[in-house]
């Protein structure tokens, strides 16, 4: 009947609709019950917990008044005060009492508690070490059960690793295979290159073989193409009115004639051959240069096909109306831009490997212990440079007598002497006679140089004043930094600062760019270059991060590219156009002091700790060319030899020429050389 009322069904659906609806009904209350338990053994663990630790009782102890504590709890508090914790009843020590039934209590709760986090298998141990019984045959189902476990906990974990290394192999075929596909690309653009430049070395073969065929016919016979002349006619008339006037004198005129003949053609012929042994030794010279050159590409071929690589995939990501300039480009050289700028660095990074000597001047004061040049500069024209240091003096002298005169001993045509120790120098590129200075006492002076006064003082810093610039494009405007961590802005027609940025570190060197007066890059103590806009200086335009100690110096090679050294071993360059960081410099040391720092449009140069001064190609990493200062005066005092080191350097305008000077009071003037 229960069947029937269920609904009319085969036999095989009824048997679940008719223990479904009880095992439904059975439920609510086995859920009320667990409920009820859990409830219940929640408020039995609250009864277990001591009211003065609110942790579960250890050593349950009764007091008089019937509550339960910790023994070391309520010890602790009866040494305190003399109550109960709970009602406030007078209470003291003798009146507690060890509860053995609580603590009969709390070692069965506790069990409870570690049944009720333990594992199965602590749990199944716990049962073995309880002495429950367990039959052979349930051993035996329980052995399978677990082997069975074994083998699916064992398929899982080789699934899992089978599918971990197959993400890493696909993982890594992608990342090849995108390596392999960029390898394709380059190996496409250096086809193109190479036929490029297999092209126009054909060219330059057939020009040189065009010009040795007419440097052949101008050599070969200068002398028989002149013989058929008027002048050889005119001369042969009077040659035979002498022969009537002179008689016999005729024939040994004659003679004498064919000897000279003979003679210049030997002469032309032992020309020729020096010509031609000139030429060899050329070639050998030549062949001699290619050797080194290449060597040097060898040495440094990691950097070089880096940059490359890098200026011909620039070229590929440019866009369309970039690609058509660059595609006339190419039609009309036969290179593409990629190609033609590398090879641009190319020939200046291997054309020179070494900085040769040429002139050398003893800075060096007699009246002064030290001799540190801290800061070394050409004026407008390169005609004058000066120095500054810590002997309190700006000296200035002839570029070209110093160069000219063999002597060491160089006499200044301006001497101006100041009260303190300079730390920086700047001349006005508009005002030739213009230079201004920062001191340790945290003045800045703009110098007429042609006086020998100062025209302005600024007295406005409160710390030593690290850095000083004229601006490029507006000849009023100067710039300082110092260590009172503010960058000040002046201009020489007044007497206070235009503007003042406050900075959280020191200011340790500022620059404005070449290409405007309002753009200035500060090196600062907090390992950054801020660059600013001086039209609005509240907060800086870009922030560059990446040196690791002080940045010392900062200097522009052209309006988007800026240097900069710092103490942790480093220069690098950055495009402050795009707000990139372009490249890492590494190969001197300076790690403490001021080792200067100068730049073009294509070379940088540093001085070392080492007395040393380097200079790095910007496209390569490392340095390109160096020199040492040597120490002919203190040969005996080799730890003194070993404190010197490079303090100021700088680039002579669109030139080769590197004007250095070092803490020993030594200038040179050194050029890159082959």
């Amino acid at each position: 009947m229960e069947e029937t009322s269920n609904g009319g069904g085969s036999d095989g659906a009824l048997v679940p609709l008719v223990k479904s609806p009880s095992s439904a009904v059975r439920a609510p209350p086995d859920h009320r019950i667990s409920s009820a338990t859990a409830e219940d053994t929640a408020e039995m663990d609250k009864d277990l917990t001591c009211p003065i630790c609110m942790q579960m009782i250890k050593d349950a102890f009764l007091t008089s008044c019937g509550h339960s504590f910790c023994y070391m709890c309520i010890i602790t508090h009866l040494k305190n005060k003399n109550d109960c914790p709970c009602c406030c009843r007078h209470l003291t020590s003798t009146q507690l009492y060890p509860n053995f039934m609580l603590d009969k209590l709390l070692k069965k709760a506790s069990a409870r508690q570690v049944d009720k986090f333990a594992s199965p298998v602590e749990q199944f141990r716990s049962l073995l070490h309880q002495g429950c019984k367990v039959s052979v045959k349930e051993v035996d189902t329980l052995l399978s059960l677990l082997a069975a476990k074994k083998k699916k906990m064992e398929q899982e974990e080789a699934e899992r690793n089978m599918q971990i290394l197959r993400d890493f192999l696909h993982c890594l075929r992608k990342q090849k295979v995108e390596e392999l596909s960029e390898i394709q690309v380059d190996l496409r653009y250096i086809k193109e290159d190479i036929g490029a430049v297999e092209r126009h070395r054909m060219e330059l073969y057939r020009a040189r073989d065009r010009y040795s065929v007419k440097l052949r016919m101008l050599g070969d016979d200068p002398t028989p193409k002149s013989w058929p002349s008027t002048n050889g006619k005119s001369s042969g008339i009077l040659s035979s009115g002498s022969r009537s006037s002179l008689g016999g004198l005729a024939g040994g005129s004659f003679q004498n004639k064919k000897i000279e003949g003979k003679g210049q053609l030997s002469s032309h012929g032992s020309s020729r051959k020096d010509a031609l042994s000139g030429l060899d030794s050329q070639y050998i010279s030549q062949s001699g240069l290619a050797v080194m050159r290449k060597k040097r590409i060898h040495a440094q071929f990691n950097d070089l096909q880096q940059c490359y690589l890098q200026k011909r995939r620039q070229l590929a990501n440019q866009s369309l109306r970039q690609d058509e300039k660059d595609s006339n480009l190419m039609q009309r050289e036969g290179y593409s831009t990629g190609l033609s700028e590398f090879q641009s660095v190319l020939s200046t990074f291997t054309r020179y490997s070494r900085l040769r000597v040429v002139a050398e001047l003893k800075h060096g004061d007699p009246f002064h212990s030290t001799n540190i040049v801290s800061s070394i500069e050409f004026d407008r024209d390169d005609e004058l440079f000066a120095t500054a240091g810590v002997s309190r003096r700006i000296k200035v002298f002839d570029f070209s007598s110093v160069v000219n005169d063999p002597s060491d001993a160089h006499c200044p045509v301006v001497e101006m002497s100041t009260l303190s120790k300079l730390s920086c120098l700047s001349w006005n590129k508009f005002t030739k006679n213009q230079l201004a200075s920062s001191d340790y006492e945290g003045t800045v002076t703009v110098w007429d140089v042609t006086t020998r006064q100062s025209v302005m003082e600024y007295e406005e810093h409160e710390k030593l004043a690290w850095s000083v610039d004229f601006s490029r494009t507006e000849p009023s405007m100067l710039v300082s930094g110092s260590d009172d961590c503010k960058v000040k802005v002046w201009c020489t027609r007044q007497e206070a600062s235009v503007l003042n940025i406050n900075m959280k570190a020191n200011i340790c060197s500022v620059k404005y760019n070449p290409g405007s007066s309002y753009h200035v890059a500060v090196g600062s103590a907090d390992h950054h270059i801020h660059y600013y806009d001086l039209r609005n200086a509240s907060q800086a335009l870009h922030v560059f991060g990446g040196h690791k100690k002080t940045v010392s110096y900062v200097k522009f090679l052209s309006t988007t590219e800026l240097a900069s050294a710092s103490t942790d071993n480093t220069l690098r360059l950055w495009d402050v156009k795009d707000n990139l960081p372009v490249r890492t410099f590494k190969g001197h040391t300076n790690e403490k002091n001021f080792v200067g720092l100068t730049a073009n449009s294509e070379y940088i140069s540093c001085g070392s700790e080492t007395n040393e001064v380097c200079v790095y190609h910007k496209e390569i990493c490392k340095p390109m060319a160096w020199h040492k200062f040597g120490s002919p005066d203190t040969e005996d005092a080799d730890e003194d030899a070993a404190s010197y080191f490079t303090s100021a350097v700088c680039w002579k305008s669109d030139s080769h020429t590197l004007l250095t000077a070092n803490s020993q009071g030594t200038v040179k003037v050194l050029v890159l050389a082959a």
